[in-house]
């Protein structure tokens, strides 16, 4: 790892010792792209399976998060083709509001402002925590300011694509995209702890005591284990962003998910099948806190992406069980991931 390289213009990627960030960062790097991956030194020291994607590479420059507005302003024309912000802070039970607004909304729109001033494009992750309860629908090509999230983590997604939407075009980098991801699964989210996936939950809860939790419906007309969400595979969102950046879609707002709600038990199956072993779930109560913040349906309108030039399939979800369980399986015997 480098501190600083010369060459052709790079592109920065954010969050890039997280989840998404990390698999991005490899994909780009290994197709020839120089990349600069950014986030907090921290987390590439307590990270090893992520900092050896950088280690064990092509020389690729690692900056700190903090640091990245100010190499922005003092980048010349043509040393950076764009920014790619994944970053933020995901926890969807921290209630600083303050902290989110700075991390999440600020941050972003400061990186705004400095593609526009640079003339280089930006993506940026939203996320579907923005849709709240679902009452509004799921769909990216509604007005942002239709909806309600349920957490303070949803608000400062959404606050961000309004503000894009709206006050952000009176200057606007020459090509900007968001992308409201869905629920993510995949190898690499260890780190995550309590927000990894249900996957992840799933595979470390059977590895540990053969059984896998579930939370009982406490809705009426939906069966215990019948909440659904839209699962969609870490390496498919890989390349909906690959696309976006090499290839391009139309400025704006885009759902990235698949398309089809699976229930959580068709999750637990497909983690059992996955791991050669038969299903043992153990329903309990949905915590008291949550239970008015919980989703029972999310499903992603997908026409807007599909009609805008992406043709990639998406992997089902017992696939993506097979697939992230042969990776994570190792792992899961030895410290880190």
């Amino acid at each position: 790892m480098s501190a600083s390289l010369n060459g052709p213009p790079a592109v920065i990627v954010t969050g890039a010792a997280g989840f998404i960030g990390a698999r991005l960062a490899a994909r780009l790097i290994g197709e020839g792209e120089r990349v600069i991956a950014v986030d907090a030194p921290r987390h590439f020291e307590a990270r090893p399976e992520i900092a050896a994607i950088y280690r064990d590479g092509p020389p690729t420059e690692i900056l700190d998060v903090e640091k990245l507005p100010g190499r922005l302003e003092r980048s010349a024309s043509g040393e950076i083709s764009g920014v790619i912000h994944l970053g933020a802070c995901t926890d969807t039970t921290e209630f600083d509001e303050i902290l989110l607004d700075q991390v999440n909304t600020a941050y972003t729109r400061h990186l705004w402002e400095l593609a526009a001033r640079l003339g280089i494009p930006l993506l940026y992750a939203s996320s579907a925590a923005v849709y709240g309860d679902g009452s509004r629908g799921y769909d990216d090509k509604t007005p942002p300011e239709a909806f309600t999230p349920l957490n303070p983590y949803g608000n400062s997604k959404l606050l961000f694509d309004i503000w894009a939407a709206g006050e952000g075009q009176k200057r606007r980098p020459p090509a900007w995209t968001g992308f409201r991801f869905f629920n993510v699964y995949g190898f690499g989210e260890a780190h995550k702890e309590k927000m990894a996936s249900v996957f992840y939950q799933a595979f470390v809860q059977i590895m540990e005591s053969g059984e896998m939790r579930l939370f009982r419906s406490h809705k009426e007309g939906v069966a215990d284990g019948h909440q659904s969400r839209d699962f969609i595979f870490v390496e498919d969102v890989v390349d909906v962003l690959c696309h976006a950046w090499q290839k391009g879609l139309p400025d704006g707002i885009y759902n990235l998910g698949t398309g089809k709600a699976r229930t959580f038990l068709d999750l637990a199956h497909a983690a059992f099948a996955a791991m050669g072993r038969e299903p043992r779930i153990d329903f309990i109560d949905t915590p008291p806190e949550i239970r008015a913040r919980y989703q029972y349906f999310t499903e992603a309108r997908m026409d807007k992406l599909l009609g805008s030039g992406y043709t990639g399939p998406f992997t089902p979800l017992e696939e993506g069980a097979r697939r992230y369980w042969e990776r994570l399986k190792e792992s899961l015997t030895a410290p880190g991931e």
